[in-house]
């Protein structure tokens, strides 16, 4: 019994995978390459502090951060207490306080990003339970590495900062110090931003504490305490800065008589690009192969 379904000749159908491998684009390595990653990272609150206790006549170190994450983390935390041995009675010091705390840093092979977001903060050091160091409304950093391109840092300081109760207005042209008789003394500095070729980094805000209150114990508090604070690097063996983005192609059917490939041609291509001759090889040889096809076809149905 004859039948209407003919089994296309093996040279046929080697000769049609030969049209899909030729008609797609070769892979390629421009601008690309076993690059490295870039890294970012971010904290709300980094604080470096000596505390002196009177009746042990030794510094007590007061080391803490909040919020601190590498790429790829975030972070959502509004307060942190630490306990300085001696001081306050033993009782934990809320360092910070705030309604809002976030830190987030992300990073691939393309771009990597960071930033700080800190508002209606309250900063305390021993010694000073009822007085804050500093009350802000918000303070922000973000700092962006991307292949290819400049480094971007910024940061804002928004709304009224008071210091030691003393409401404050801070310059960019140097430190605003604000002086408490017997509380002591507290250096403000925006911190602004730095960038390099391949890095950008951004602090709202860099304190220099000195202050004596001579109250539940501590003799003295002295270091340095950054509000937030965000950094990255740019990752490696990316796309090259100078060559133009691709376009998003879609698939384009190429049809032939009996038979029909997908191809994957990048229309922004024209001239004799790298990709050219495989394309124009495949759609010839496409062609050829549609011809045998029902060449065969009509044989078999002849029989």
């Amino acid at each position: 019994m004859n039948s209407n379904t003919f089994r296309m000749p093996a040279a046929v159908l080697l000769a049609t995978g030969a049209v899909a491998l030729l008609a797609a684009p070769p892979a390629s390595a421009t601008g690309g390459g076993a690059g490295r990653q870039g890294s970012s990272g971010a904290v709300v609150l980094r604080a470096g502090l000596d505390v002196s206790l009177l009746n042990k006549a030794v510094n007590v170190p007061l080391k803490a951060t909040l919020n601190e994450v590498s790429a790829p983390e975030t972070a959502r935390k509004t307060a942190l207490a630490v306990t300085v041995e001696g001081a306050e009675q033993g009782k934990p010091v809320d360092v910070l306080k705030a309604e809002v705390a976030t830190t987030k840093a992300t990073a691939d092979k393309n771009r990597a990003e960071a930033e700080a977001n800190l508002a209606h903060a309250k900063v305390h050091v021993p010694g000073l339970p009822f007085l804050s160091l500093i009350e802000l409304q918000e303070v922000t950093s973000k700092a962006v590495c991307e292949a290819g391109k400049k480094p971007v840092a910024t940061s804002n300081v928004l709304g009224p900062v008071t210091a030691l109760g003393k409401k404050v207005t801070l310059s960019a042209g140097g430190p605003t110090k604000v002086e408490v008789p017997g509380v002591g003394l507290v250096s403000l500095e925006l911190s602004g931003t730095q960038t390099t070729s391949t890095t950008a980094a951004a602090a709202a805000l860099r304190l220099k504490v000195s202050v004596n209150p001579l109250n539940l114990n501590v003799a003295e508090v002295e270091g340095e305490i950054v509000l937030a604070e965000a950094h990255c690097e740019a990752p490696t063996g990316g796309a090259s800065p100078s060559a133009p983005a691709k376009p998003d192609v879609k698939p384009q059917t190429a049809t032939g008589t009996g038979t029909a490939v997908t191809t994957q041609a990048n229309l922004a291509e024209t001239g004799a690009g790298s990709v050219t001759p495989y394309v124009a090889g495949g759609a010839l040889l496409l062609l050829a192969v549609g011809g045998g096809a029902l060449v065969v076809t009509r044989r078999g149905r002849a029989s």
